[in-house]
């Protein structure tokens, strides 16, 4: 058994109207995809619900529970979970978190697999607040352009760190589409070899991105 978080709407329910609550028991196969009816979805953090659900089930002003997760277990690079057993056990408080730790979510996932010397120096002063303007970020756009020559996965990582800075100077709902597609840059390079980022934290990353 393993304890996970699980986001649903107001009404208690998720895709297709399953309904959760407390104490709520659903069952399914394993069978198919872990995006598919086969698997009941969950997260390793309450975090990594609130960042990700945007591309997700992207629940408007969703609820988060507690949950324990059993049975079979698929696992998707740290992005979400599925169980074929999953029990909602209790509601706790959903994490505030502002645009800026957003943006600084991607770009801290995207560092992990974008080692381009300017580019890191560009992320860099994003983090420490030393250079936060879209004129900046279109230079990192640039550097990304090169190194979308050489690799798919550090192409994705900076092009999303890019679009997490330029998009904090105004469209909010964008900046979530930033930091996810950054983490999912992250995760997905995790499993290449040429950059040897088998252990890439998410957890630990969305964790410092809320000091932000």
């Amino acid at each position: 058994m393993t304890t996970c978080y699980k986001l649903t709407n107001q009404n208690n329910t998720t895709y297709n109207n399953c309904l959760w609550g407390e104490d709520v028991t659903h069952e399914t196969n394993g069978i198919g995809g872990l995006c598919g009816p086969g698997w009941l979805h969950a997260y390793q953090h309450p975090l990594i619900a609130v960042f990700l659900n945007p591309i997700h089930a992207d629940i408007n002003n969703p609820k988060l529970w507690e949950c324990i997760g059993d049975g079979k277990y698929r696992y998707d690079n740290g992005l979400k979970c599925g169980f074929t057993k999953l029990t909602t056990i209790r509601e706790l408080p959903l994490p505030e978190v502002t645009t800026e730790q957003r943006v600084a979510f991607g770009i801290l996932c995207a560092k992990e697999v974008c080692k381009d010397t300017e580019w890191t120096v560009w992320a860099d002063n994003w983090l420490s607040g030393t250079d936060r303007t879209s004129e900046t970020a279109w230079a990192a756009a640039d550097v990304a352009d090169l190194v979308a020559r050489t690799a798919q996965a550090a192409s994705t990582a900076a092009w999303a760190a890019y679009w997490a800075a330029d998009y904090a100077v105004g469209a909010a709902d964008a900046v979530v589409w930033a930091a996810v597609d950054a983490a999912r840059a992250a995760a997905l390079a995790a499993d290449r070899a040429d950059y040897k980022a088998t252990d890439i934290d998410l957890v630990s990353l969305a964790q410092k991105a809320m000091k932000y």
